[in-house]
């Protein structure tokens, strides 16, 4: 009589689809949050022509920083608000078009992974503000003659609600004042006082602190000189 063999009880696979999509979710993130900025070598490495960012024609960052860090800016200067810069879409981008809203301007490149992060939180916060008068303007540190189809391309992907163009070198280098890392985000009141600096990007502090500056710039009621 042969004796029956027992039946091993066995339990459920380690590794089921929804724990490998929970763990690729949670990799995910937190690669996120260990990235905070980009930088020259990282555009480098995103095989962008070398000379993209540092233009014949004078425009775009330079990425050679200066050793000695400048005060920081308390109001942006003629250099910066006057100066016309091209737009991905319609007229020219000049900042002090905007004097008497609060404005919120932003450094960013397509190739810079934190800026892509970043944009749907833009997206959102104009979407919140924009009914109180605040206005966002992205601008671009790459090179509008050859980044033009990728920069309109990011637009429609990311369905991007608010002016986009790009930074002369003269604006950015003026703006980044030596820190050669993007984003760079600058909340400025009606006065054209600036609130806040933002460098690098964290999904969980940047945009709750983005939103409290552009509060105070709201509640700051000094008219634009």
């Amino acid at each position: 009589m042969k004796a029956k063999k027992k039946k091993i009880k066995t339990g459920k696979p380690l590794w089921t689809p929804a724990r490998v999509a929970l763990t690729i979710v949670v990799l995910s993130l937190l690669a996120a949050f260990g990235i905070s900025s980009c930088s020259s070598s990282d555009e480098k490495r995103a095989e962008v022509p070398p000379n993209s960012s540092v233009r014949s024609n004078g425009t775009g960052p330079s990425m050679n920083s200066a050793p000695a860090a400048p005060a920081p800016i308390v109001t942006l200067p003629a250099s910066v608000t006057d100066t016309e810069m091209k737009a991905a879409i319609g007229a020219p981008i000049k900042l002090s078009n905007y004097n008497g809203k609060v404005l919120l301007v932003n450094l960013w490149a397509t190739w810079c992974g934190p800026c892509r992060l970043e944009t749907p939180e833009l997206v959102k916060i104009y979407k919140e503000f924009r009914p109180q008068g605040v206005e966002i303007i992205g601008l671009s540190t790459e090179n509008p003659e050859t980044s033009e189809e990728s920069v309109r391309k990011f637009i429609n992907d990311y369905n991007v609600n608010y002016r986009i163009g790009w930074a002369t070198q003269e604006v950015a280098m003026t703006l980044m004042q030596g820190r050669d890392a993007i984003p760079q985000s600058f909340v400025i009141a009606r006065n054209g006082r600036v609130v806040r600096r933002f460098v690098g990007f964290n999904p969980i502090s940047i945009p709750p602190q983005i939103k409290e500056a552009l509060q105070e710039a709201l509640k700051d009621k000094g008219a634009a000189d």
